[in-house]
């Protein structure tokens, strides 16, 4: 679906020429085109993610693997490294950062993408209190999207530091400003702030490094996972909007890619967004990224003030 838009040119950032990077589930989605504009501006990328071309994860999508991640890095004009990598599995974690360490020396950009509990929610969470939520189902939302991400920046962060300008981006769903809405569910609402704190945290703990933690959001996004809810693929994805009125905002996954891009190649980006969360809108807005299709696309901004806030606007106001 994607490969139709990997290979148009990229946004205006400088090269990330030598510059190495983890993407920590690059699988498909926002963690897939992050990886590959990471590989655009020149990094070499390494990409893990549990998915491969001899397994599969509990997602159960057999259509992207990381070894096809990493060919579309290469692509693009990095180097794309697929690591299969369960991040819940410590030793595995253990021997993905000393592999890097091994083959490169360092790390300088370190992007926890990680999440994989979409077929967790429809029947289990949404609309459902937490009580009436199964506990299993829960709690395995916590693992996909919280203890994982402890996990990979405690065991990956002692390499990242040895960066002369070490980065940190932690990937959610919302901002801390539209996350002041409870998120649907008590372990979706956690699972989604935590990696806002964890960037909180952790930027007062790299600042003395000269480092970056900052959390990350897309808008309404295009992933794989999305396109085949509603039934189109990426070039007929309008055909959704009759299904989904804010779906017209909808942002492919390269946007919030081109975007992180940039904030990575912006030498002042420590004290512009140090322990702070963003959003691929307010990013592209900054640095001057379009979406694959050349326009710029503010979800959240359609939401807090069409959808929560009562103004009478259309969707193509906020492209």
């Amino acid at each position: 679906m994607e490969k139709n838009t990997q290979t148009q040119q990229p946004g205006p950032h400088p090269a990330l020429t030598g510059r190495i990077a983890l993407v920590a589930g690059a699988t498909r989605g926002a963690g897939r085109a992050l990886a590959v504009e990471l590989g655009r501006a020149g990094a070499t990328v390494y990409v893990t993610g549990r998915t491969t071309r001899e397994s599969a994860s509990e997602v159960g999508r057999t259509t992207e693997t990381i070894e096809e991640t990493a060919e579309l890095v290469t692509a693009a004009g990095g180097t794309g490294i697929a690591v299969p990598t369960d991040h819940l599995d410590e030793d595995r974690v253990r021997a993905l950062v000393a592999r890097i360490d091994r083959e490169q020396g360092r790390l300088d950009i370190l992007v926890n993408d990680l999440w994989g509990g979409e077929h967790l929610l429809s029947n289990s969470v949404f609309g459902k209190k937490s009580w009436e939520t199964p506990l299993a189902d829960g709690l395995r939302i916590l693992e996909l999207g919280v203890r994982s991400h402890v996990i990979t920046a405690a065991l990956a962060l002692p390499l990242l530091v040895r960066s002369d300008a070490p980065l940190h981006v932690e990937v959610t769903d919302g901002t801390a400003v539209s996350n002041r809405r409870y998120r649907e569910n008590l372990y979706y609402d956690l699972a989604k702030n935590a990696p806002i704190r964890i960037a909180f945290g952790l930027g007062e703990e790299l600042a003395e490094y000269g480092g970056t933690a900052v959390a990350v959001t897309p808008g309404f996004l295009r992933s794989e996972q999305m396109l085949t809810h509603f039934g189109v693929t990426e070039e007929n994805w309008r055909d959704a909007v009759a299904q989904e009125p804010g779906f017209a905002v909808a942002e492919s996954p390269h946007y919030l890619g081109r975007a992180v891009a940039a904030l990575a190649a912006d030498p002042d980006r420590a004290a512009r967004w140090n322990g702070r969360s963003t959003s691929s809108a307010e990013l592209a807005r900054i640095y001057d990224v379009r979406d694959v299709d050349g326009s710029r696309p503010d979800a959240w901004a359609y939401f807090e003030d069409v959808v929560h806030g009562g103004k009478a606007a259309s969707p193509d106001d906020y492209r």
